[in-house]
Formats: structure tokens, C-alpha cells, sequence
């Protein structure tokens, strides 16, 4: 692979003591994020690396392909020829793994190909696969971590997530009238809200892992479940259609004409539908199922964030948006936090998240790792591609 130089490359990269990466260091950085973000979001992280020479130049890229693929740091260094990265860095978006999956530890990779300084944004959040950073120094490699820390963090959000919680994150979203129906009393609701509201909708569900709807609202409905421009071509993302209930689909349904194959579960166990898309690597899930739905998720304290698009119209009636969410008496009230209030031309969205809840993909900001000692094995992450 040709080399490339930085516009600031340095002629001496700081060591570990100066306590800072250098701009070097931040650009290369910012490339292994875009690197990253090459990669499938799934059981394993995305995550991206770059290797320099003592001087700055570019020696090698690498990301990490899914599954059963080089981790980033293993992808980056195959490139090299043997003793190619000696004295080199490693700037990598993810702390290199320090367990034995599938594969190797990166953090005894790096080592062995005689890397001497590790620059990475992201401790690894997860008990199994963390510890990489204390076997490079224990190595005598110079670490230095958090540079681009936030880019970083909000790339691997979801997967850390579900790592930590065992379950997709849920987003429910409902479209409703100022007083809170979601159709008029003959069923008709297209449309409450306008093609600003609709159009962000479909830009969610594009960023979405999967969207989920119940077998009622497809057989009323028909939805295709796609995520679409406005004249009606579909957005390069598209989100995998999960259809959740016990009533048959109909062979003609617009949602088996889905670019992605479908999945259907016959069950209203919603814990264990989200156990199963976990297990697949869903790791983020658009709920766009109709009031029945969405109040099961609710109910069930499944919904990690709500989407209420709420028009500037009033229909009265008995077509709630939302149903039985749990709520016997006052003492009981579901209580939720604003996150945000969008004007969407006429209408307005409102995000809110149940109050008090921790967000399981944030970083620990207080927590402080002590050296360890490198553990035998460990469970699923990065190590087990």
C-alpha cells in the first residue's frame, strides 16, 4: 500500500508522558472512524484503525469486517510486510482486545508485530474484552487514550448497549392529533401529520436496524415498511422488517416485498422477540406497529425512547394512540424526561426517554480501570469475530 503523509505530519510522534496525541495522532484518528463506519453494525463493534510510520506517514488501514473477519488492528497490520510496522503507531477508534475468541487478542498482536505506541479514542466497554491497555504498557508500548473519545463512543453506542443490557434499544414512535388520537373513529389516519413529520420518520427508520409492527397493523394497514425519499424510492438504508403476532400474513402483503427478507414471530412475548433479534445483531429497533403495539412495549418497559409526532389538528373519538400502557391510578404514571421539542413545519416531535433511566451505552466516565491481569477467555465482542 502507497504511503501517505499527513498535511501536519511531525517528524517525532509525543510519547506517552506528554500526555496528549498529536495532531498527527487526531487526524489519523478521524480516518479510523471513517473506517469504522465501513463496517456491518452486528454483534461486533465497528470499529477502524491506522498504522504510521515514526514520521507520520500513513503505513496501513484496516476496519473491521463482521463476524468472522480480522479485528481493525490484525486487518491493518496484514498489509505490512514482516518488521514493516516496528516503531510504528497504532491508532485505533476501539481499545485493542485482550482476550482469545474466535481469534487472538489484538492488544498481542500489536505487540508482536512491534508496534511502540498505541493511540486509541474508546476504553472497551465490556468486562470481557477490556484490559488491552494495561498488556501494551505492561509490553513497554507507550498508550495514550481519548482522542475523538466522543466520535467514538457514539459510533459503537448502540452495540454497547446491547452488550450490556442483552437486548436491542427501542425506539416507539406514534403520530397523533393535538388531542392524542391516532386515526378518526372510521379508522382513516393518512394523514395527521405533514410531509416534514413524514419525511424525518423515514430518515429514523433508515438509521434503524430494524423496524417492528404488529400482524394487525399489517393486515389493516399493509405497510411496506421501507424507508423511503419523498417520491417513494427507497433510502439507501433499509431497516429489517420484523412482524410480531400470532395472525397470519398474507402471501400478497407489501412487506413481502421487502428488499430484506422478513422476519415474523407468531408470539406477543416481546422479551423474548428482542432476545432473538439480540442474538442476530440487532442492535438498534424502530417500533412502528399502531397503538396495540406500542402500548405492549410500554406496558412492558421495553420503550428506551419515544417519538411523538403530534399535529395541530383535533379528532375526537375513541382511536387512542396509546392504549393499557400499565397505568392503574396517578401513583403509577409513567413519568418521562424531554430530551427534545422539534417544529416538523406544522407539527412539532417530542422525544422523550423514561425518567431516571441510565442510558446502558454511555460511557463510564467515573469509573477508573486498575491494572489486571490478561484473562483466559472472555465473552462475546470484537475478540469474537
Amino acid at each position: 500500500m502507497a504511503r501517505r503523509a499527513f498535511p501536519l505530519a511531525l517528524p517525532r510522534l509525543p510519547r506517552e508522558g506528554q500526555g496528549m496525541a498529536s495532531a498527527v495522532e487526531i487526524d489519523a484518528m478521524r480516518r479510523a472512524l471513517q473506517l469504522a463506519r465501513r463496517g456491518p453494525r452486528g454483534l461486533n463493534p465497528q470499529v477502524g484503525a491506522v498504522i504510521l510510520s515514526p514520521r507520520g506517514e500513513i503505513l496501513a488501514e484496516g476496519y473491521h469486517r463482521g463476524a468472522g473477519t480480522a479485528h481493525a488492528e490484525v486487518d491493518a497490520l496484514s498489509q505490512l510486510s514482516p518488521d514493516a510496522a516496528r516503531g510504528a503507531t497504532a491508532v485505533v477508534t476501539l481499545e485493542p482486545c485482550n482476550h482469545t475468541g474466535r481469534t487472538g487478542p489484538c492488544a498481542v498482536a500489536l505487540i508482536e508485530a512491534g508496534i511502540g505506541r498505541v493511540v486509541y479514542a474508546l476504553d472497551d466497554p465490556t468486562d470481557a474484552a477490556a484490559g488491552g491497555a494495561d498488556r501494551l504498557r505492561a509490553a513497554g508500548l507507550d498508550v495514550e487514550s481519548g482522542p475523538e473519545a466522543e466520535a467514538a463512543e457514539a459510533l459503537v453506542h448502540d452495540w454497547t448497549a446491547l452488550v450490556r443490557s442483552g437486548r436491542p434499544r427501542v425506539t416507539v414512535k406514534w403520530a397523533q392529533s393535538l388531542d392524542g388520537r391516532a386515526a378518526a373513529d372510521d379508522g382513516t389516519s393518512q394523514w395527521i401529520t405533514g410531509a416534514a413529520a413524514r419525511r424525518d420518520v423515514h430518515a429514523r427508520r433508515a438509521r434503524a436496524d430494524a423496524i417492528v409492527a404488529g400482524t394487525g397493523t399489517v393486515r389493516a394497514d399493509d405497510p411496506a415498511l421501507t424507508a423511503r425519499h419523498d417520491d417513494g424510492s427507497l433510502l439507501e438504508g433499509q431497516p429489517l422488517p420484523v412482524i410480531i403476532g400470532e395472525s397470519e400474513t398474507a402471501p400478497d402483503a407489501a412487506v413481502r416485498r421487502h428488499p430484506r427478507e422478513p422476519l415474523f414471530y407468531a408470539t406477543h412475548d416481546l422479551h423474548a422477540v428482542l432476545a432473538a433479534l439480540a442474538e442476530q445483531g440487532v442492535q438498534r429497533v424502530f417500533v412502528e406497529g399502531g397503538p396495540t403495539l406500542a402500548s405492549a412495549f410500554v406496558r412492558e418497559g421495553l420503550a428506551d425512547e419515544l417519538l411523538v409526532y403530534v399535529a395541530p389538528v383535533l379528532l375526537g373519538g375513541s382511536r387512542l394512540a396509546l392504549g393499557d400502557v400499565g397505568v392503574p391510578t396517578i401513583d403509577a404514571a409513567k413519568r418521562l424526561s424531554v430530551a427534545s421539542v422539534e417544529p416538523l413545519g406544522d407539527d412539532l416531535l417530542i422525544v422523550a426517554r423514561p425518567a431516571g433511566a441510565r442510558d446502558p451505552g454511555a460511557r463510564d466516565t467515573t469509573a477508573t480501570r486498575t491494572p489486571e491481569t490478561v484473562p483466559a477467555t472472555a465473552g462475546e465482542s470484537e475478540g469474537d469475530a
